[in-house]
């Protein structure tokens, strides 16, 4: 191997054999965005250079990375690929976006991202001014119906979540039976098994965007109701329902903890909820609005989001974030285990974004939870722990790899006396709003989301005889 390649090897922890010109960015797991910062730090370390943002958007593709470390000329864009009509490849001019990623599919004026900046908006209000003066009732207002409410609004919007908290028998006995599953193999079975117990529509036809609009409500109130139940259950006790004036963050404690909460843990919960409620379309939302572009129930769309969800590079992640604090242990082990983890070519949990090139909006707020929560219990050893591994995460800053929202939530949630497990689908009760927020805006303006593949296998073959096989 050439001395780049070696270098793209070892840095990604990949073997001789998959260095082929097909490799890229995101083509394969081991080259993911935290891994990419990795390769550019390892270029920047090997030639003597400064990677910047153009040359690091450019350098994805191993063909990339070999000419720019040749010096035989610009590196080759890398955000698609133009494939040859080779053997075993798709026909000549087929231009693959891989994960469909730089691909705008639609307009949407639920939430502003700008991930160079930093900028989260809800509706065009700021994620800042959300996290500090709204209720979660209003901000899931704001996002299912556009506006944020007034008093009467308020009012209204909140009677409704009040009433759609009661889970039918069927699913509470379903969940009850899940007690062994993980938390969010149960969420996904029982909001699924929510869509057989409220039917809206005659049999046949397609669900109204009225009636998509309330099951939307409905699963808002429901889902915190499944994921509390759940805990209950598995945790050998029957489920303590709330009082019927509780908020909604009051409500889903109650359940969950078995008793009324602090005050404290109400505001840290709330403010959680509104710093995840939306962003975007990243891969569950996505998910929803390809379920609705096929005309699916609402249900189903968040089912399916709720499946997406799940996995560990998307949703998961928030799980994986807190295991930081047991790993590094003190703070004056921060610097030697993120230098242990770089060494060996692994990613640092809680940090990087696919979206952001700066620290995550979102973060500052959980971190402030944090703070409250830690002060309260008297104990600031898991808060210093991450803070220390943030600060020896400043030098890749640079690259864009700086704090992301679960860097602190699953510690605010262990403050709280929750099992780790819980944390993603905590992240699930306050992403909901904006799963059904984005799954209105396509049934608003709806079309088949049905992108192409194209095909890089074998063709005309011939079936071979009887004998023959």
């Amino acid at each position: 191997m050439s001395t780049v390649d070696q270098l793209v090897a070892r840095t990604l922890g990949i073997t001789e054999d998959r260095l082929t010109a097909d490799l890229a960015y995101q083509s394969v797991r081991e080259w993911d965005s935290l891994g990419h910062v990795a390769l550019m730090v390892a270029l920047e370390q090997e030639y003597g250079v400064e990677v910047d943002d153009d040359l690091m958007l450019e350098l994805r593709t191993l063909d990339a990375v070999r000419a720019f470390a040749d010096g035989l000329g610009e590196p080759a864009a890398a955000g698609a690929r133009t494939d040859s009509g080779a053997a075993g490849a798709p026909a000549a001019g087929v231009t693959v976006h891989r994960g469909l990623e730089g691909v705008t599919f639609d307009h949407s004026a639920v939430t502003h991202i700008d991930g160079a900046e930093g900028i989260l908006e809800y509706r065009g209000y700021s994620i800042h001014d959300l996290a500090e003066h709204a209720s979660f009732e209003e901000v899931a207002h704001l996002l299912v119906h556009g506006d944020l409410p007034d008093a009467a609004g308020l009012e209204v919007f909140t009677k409704q979540l009040r009433a759609a908290r009661t889970l039918p028998a069927p699913v509470l006995d379903l969940a009850r039976s899940l007690a062994h599953a993980h938390p969010m193999e149960a969420l996904r079975t029982c909001v699924s098994a929510l869509g057989a117990f409220a039917p809206r529509r005659a049999a046949g036809t397609d669900e109204s965007l009225a009636e998509a609009r309330e099951a939307g409500i409905e699963l808002i109130a429901r889902i915190p109701m499944i994921v509390a139940a759940h805990h209950a259950f598995r945790s050998g006790r029957e489920p303590v329902w709330p009082r019927e004036d509780a908020g909604h963050a009051e409500a889903f404690l109650t359940v969950l903890l078995g008793e009324e909460p602090t005050p404290a843990a109400v505001r840290v919960i709330d403010k959680g909820f509104v710093v995840h409620a939306d962003h975007g379309s990243n891969a569950s939302a996505f998910t929803a609005r390809v379920a609705i572009g096929c005309r699916a129930d609402m249900t189903a769309a968040l089912t399916a989001a709720i499946a997406a969800f799940s996995g560990s590079v998307h949703g998961g992640a928030a799980e994986r974030a807190i295991t930081l604090v047991d790993e590094v242990g003190t703070p004056e082990n921060a610097e030697a285990h993120v230098a242990a983890l770089q060494s060996r070519g692994e990613p640092v949990m809680g940090f990087g974004h696919r979206v952001y090139r700066t620290e995550d909006p979102r973060m500052r707020h959980l971190r402030a939870s944090v703070v409250e929560l830690s002060e309260e219990r008297g104990d600031r050893t898991g808060l210093d722990v991450l803070d220390a591994v943030a600060a020896a995460m400043l030098p890749r800053q640079r690259h864009g790899v700086a704090p992301n929202v679960d860097l602190y939530a699953g510690l605010s949630y262990r403050l709280l006396g929750l099992p780790d497990d819980l944390a993603v689908a905590l992240f699930v009760v306050g992403r909901t709003p904006g799963w059904v927020a984005q799954a209105l805006e396509q049934h608003a303006n709806n079309v088949l989301i049905r992108p192409l593949l194209a095909y890089a296998g074998p063709r005309g073959l011939t079936y071979p005889s009887g004998a023959a096989r």
